[in-house]
């Protein structure tokens, strides 16, 4: 979008916020003397068992640096080369992660599949499943779920059990993309458990850098079986971290103090705001039901044009119809919602 850096908090993406001030404070407690490299460190050891507190449960924990990473090896422990990966078709293994899931899994291939509001149903999952078993064609492994999704709703538990009861019915493992995971927590009020291996999700990559971490992912094995190979496929990968105390430290920060979900219900309180405020503005129409941090509304090209103008930088043409996206994240303010909304409501009358 060409925007050079800008003091004020933007709406563009969560990836934009810095660092919470847990996280800071849990960073600079790590970077003090000699500790051990690439995870035999205490930070790491805690961490760990940090996780196995949230999701109530003895699941096998890898750090790595980044999302894309993180559900591309999950999606690689669980298929051959010659398997599919049934997804959404705005999940963004399929639109943003530039094929790394057949780059880490060298011939694995993607089914989109389309789906109200960002979600699979059971009923296209089977038929896409069973669309090919013969030999010729890639056979179905896996389902990617997104959770909150891409278009800023969010899976009920009901709904992830039942993905998960036809993944078992067709011999699928199911994956879930949690970038924004902490967002769906929050939406939802549920205990952690709950929308994951309660509901049969297999492996969760529980996403921290969109909710106040520096560079934190956590791919989470609930499905220990899974993760067998996998401190391999992150070292080739070149994700396992020398100094990953920095890594754990940040997790700690974030699971200890309980900022993870302060920060997902401050982006997600906000978000509600800013729907409420443009719901005000006349001949403004929101595109889909908000659940998480995301506002998608539909904007004259004009209108964009001019926010850009006055230093406003956020995407124009996400999701099926092309609505605007505007993210909150861990430190929106609601003054930032004000200001935003009295621009828009200037520029559409």
């Amino acid at each position: 979008m060409g925007q050079t850096h800008d003091s004020r908090r933007q709406f563009a993406s969560d990836n934009y916020s810095g660092m919470c001030p847990e996280v800071a404070e849990a960073l600079q407690h790590a970077n003090s003397g000699h500790s051990a490299s690439y995870g035999s460190d205490p930070w790491t050891t805690e961490a760990n068992a940090l996780f196995q507190e949230v999701f109530e449960t003895d699941c096998e924990v890898f750090f790595v640096f980044n999302g894309t990473a993180a559900n591309s090896l999950a999606l690689a422990s669980m298929c051959d080369s010659f398997h599919s990966v049934i997804c959404h078709a705005t999940a963004h293994v399929q639109t943003d992660e530039c094929a790394a899931p057949g780059f880490f899994r060298h011939g694995l291939t993607l089914i989109p599949l389309a789906g109200e509001q960002g979600k699979l149903l059971p009923a296209a999952v089977k038929s896409a499943a069973e669309n090919r078993r013969d030999v010729h064609a890639a056979q179905a492994r896996a389902i990617s779920l997104t959770q909150s999704t891409e278009l800023g709703t969010v899976y009920l538990p009901e709904e992830i059990a039942a993905l998960s009861k036809m993944a078992r019915a067709l011999g699928l493992h199911l994956h879930m993309d949690g970038a924004r995971f902490a967002n769906a927590v929050a939406s939802l009020n549920v205990a952690p458990k709950q929308i994951t291996w309660e509901a049969g999700v297999d492996v969760l990559c529980f996403g921290g850098t969109k909710n106040g971490m520096e560079f934190a992912e956590a791919v989470v094995f609930f499905n220990r079986d899974l993760a067998r190979d996998f401190q391999y496929r992150r070292k080739q990968a070149g994700q396992l971290a020398s100094k990953m105390r920095f890594l754990s430290a940040q997790w700690i920060g974030a699971l200890k103090t309980g900022a993870w979900l302060r920060n997902a219900r401050n982006a997600n309180l906000r978000a509600q705001e800013l729907e409420t405020s443009l719901l005000a503005i006349p001949n403004l129409r929101i595109a889909y039901p908000r659940q998480a941090n995301a506002v998608f509304v539909h904007l004259a090209q004009e209108t964009f044009d001019a926010l850009q103008e006055r230093g406003w930088y956020f995407y124009n043409d996400v999701g099926p119809d092309g609505a605007a996206r505007l993210m909150c994240s861990w430190d929106t303010a609601s003054s930032d919602v004000t200001r935003l909304t009295k621009d828009i409501r200037e520029l559409s009358s």
